[in-house]
């Protein structure tokens, strides 16, 4: 991988990938502006959904893809 590539990786926005299970699609979160929690709306029927983040690392998960339902 070049140089340039690398560099573009790192600004991409991180998120979590979610199965929504009400009706059973994929969408993502972001997290919100304040940097306290991944928030985002099922693409469908749009409900919402906000998973918190922990300040202490050490008790989170490394998980990036779950199920809401």
């Amino acid at each position: 991988m070049s140089e340039e590539n690398s560099d573009n990786t790192s600004s991409k926005r991180k998120f979590l990938g979610i199965i929504f299970t009400c009706c059973n699609v994929y969408g993502r979160l972001y997290k919100n502006k304040a940097g306290t929690a991944y928030v985002g709306r099922c693409p469908r029927c749009m409900r919402p959904i906000r998973v918190p983040i922990n300040p202490d690392s050490s008790n989170g998960t490394s998980r990036r893809f779950f199920r809401a339902d």
